[in-house]
């Protein structure tokens, strides 16, 4: 069965990723979009640097020429914001990005975008998946990819430069220019490379790139910028007196930052320090949305400011959705996605990157300087999160407990109030919270907590493991 996640549909290559599957998801998204008269806009399509990934978008490509679907297909290598801008600005009412994101080197997967370079929502998916697990291969109409090329069915088309324009157009280059950055970039063996390189270079900071090369199975290590992987970037900014160090992972929606110091900032605090620039020295106005695992320091200053911040589930379409109601000023999650207001509608790490830089130029502070400003203003907002396997047999057991007999621990703080939006989120009477939730992909419960200490917040997620007793 193909089923898809908050981030497509992510499988094994060679086990549930596969041509015959991948053309059967190819002519599922035809079909609908046949459905929905959505066919004579076309698709774009676009794919990064991962084993098979290459191949795969031109088998999808050559079934939607096979369905008679025009195709707009990005030449080179791209990163998933760069596909995400170019169906809002082709104006196409479907994409799609062969990827697997954050994931280990042997998944890949696929991406669906819909009108304006949003997440699909799970009513599209839903269709595609009821689709597919009815489909055989006979089902599926292809035409040779050359064939289709010369019949004028597939155009290729190479959009970098009008993405480039249109964030340039969005940052202050003036204020970069003159602090002569010296900055450090790891695109983890993805595909930000020469974007953040064009970006940066055009502001006249001076760049240096680790990890660049074409390697599919990504330095063994997971193409997710964290604590953990960014450990090389974080001793060479050190070492060699960078002013920052940038990561990006493997398809370049998501970020990490090291500061000068090496100290890694969490996505967390990446999310809370952009939102704070722009309300506070941008004079922007307008809400914040974050996912309902991510930082309430975000709450925090938005009430300062006498906004409001939005929660919503797992799920950047979630995200996206509500920023679109709202005209929210930017959405994000804790795992290093997020967007800003008048730019797509998913992540995009590229953007993020230069918008960080320019915060720390134009107000002549270091990020530590920053995050020591808000946490005199705000107070300190520390999370801990932990991964808990289980065996799949005791899931039904756990759901029964969680949310049907909806029990939980005997936390040591006062409980205010208890949501099961998605999971269950437990929110404490002195502003700190839990919130435990099934993994869509793999047999795990993820747990996230926060409070005023690291391990006040740890003491929190204890608990709740010893209440679960797994």
């Amino acid at each position: 069965m193909i089923q898809f996640g908050t981030g497509g549909w992510r499988a094994i290559i060679g086990d549930s990723f596969t041509r015959e599957n991948i053309v059967k998801v190819a002519q599922s998204l035809a079909n609908l979009m046949k459905k929905e008269n959505a066919d004579k806009k076309g698709l774009v399509i676009g794919y990064d640097k991962r084993f098979l990934s290459d191949k795969s978008a031109r088998w999808i490509s050559e079934v939607l020429a096979g369905n008679d679907i025009p195709v707009y297909f990005i030449r080179r290598v791209a990163p998933t914001p760069l596909v995400m801008f170019s169906v809002k600005t082709l104006g196409t009412l479907y994409g799609v990005a062969v990827t697997a994101s954050h994931n280990p080197a042997e998944y890949n997967g696929i991406k669906v975008f819909t009108e304006g370079g949003k997440d699909a929502d799970i009513e599209v998916t839903n269709k595609m998946e009821k689709d597919i697990n009815t489909m055989t291969v006979a089902d599926v109409r292809t035409m040779p990819f050359d064939e289709a090329v010369s019949a004028g069915k597939i155009e290729m088309i190479h959009p970098f430069n009008d993405y480039i324009d249109t964030i340039i157009s969005m940052i202050d280059m003036d204020s970069i220019r003159k602090q002569n950055l010296r900055i450090l970039v790891d695109p983890m063996y993805g595909v930000s490379k020469t974007a953040l390189q064009t970006l940066l270079m055009t502001a006249r900071c001076e760049i240096d790139t680790i990890h660049d090369s074409h390697d599919p199975g990504f330095g063994g290590r997971m193409p997710s910028p964290s604590e953990e992987t960014l450990r090389h970037l974080r001793n060479l900014v050190v070492e060699k007196q960078y002013d920052l160090g940038i990561g990006t992972d493997g398809d370049a929606d998501r970020l990490g930052i090291i500061d000068e110091t090496g100290l890694y900032i969490h996505p967390n605090m990446i999310m809370s320090l952009l939102y704070y620039y722009l309300l506070n020295y941008k004079n922007w106005r307008g809400p914040v949305v974050r996912n309902i695992a991510t930082t309430h320091l975000l709450d925090a200053i938005a009430e300062d400011a006498g906004e409001k911040c939005h929660e919503v589930p797992v799920g950047f379409k979630h995200i996206s959705s509500k920023m679109a109601e709202t005209d929210a000023v930017i959405g994000g999650e804790s795992s290093g996605g997020l967007t800003i207001r008048g730019h797509i509608k998913g992540k995009d790490g590229i953007f993020a990157a230069a918008l960080l830089v320019e915060m720390i130029c134009v107000t002549g502070k270091r990020l530590g300087e920053m995050m020591k400003e808000m946490e005199e203003k705000f107070g300190s907002f520390q999370m801990e999160e932990a991964n808990i396997s289980f065996h799949p047999k005791e899931k039904e057991q756990l759901v029964r407990l969680l949310f049907e007999e909806k029990k939980l621990p005997e936390f040591h703080a006062e409980v205010e109030r208890v949501s099961y939006l998605d999971g269950v989120k437990v929110y404490f009477k002195d502003n700190s919270w839990i919130i435990a939730r099934f993994s869509g992909t793999e047999p795990l419960i993820r747990i996230f907590a926060e409070s005023d200490t690291s391990s006040r917040a740890y003491r929190f997620i204890m608990e709740f493991r010893e209440f679960l007793g797994i």
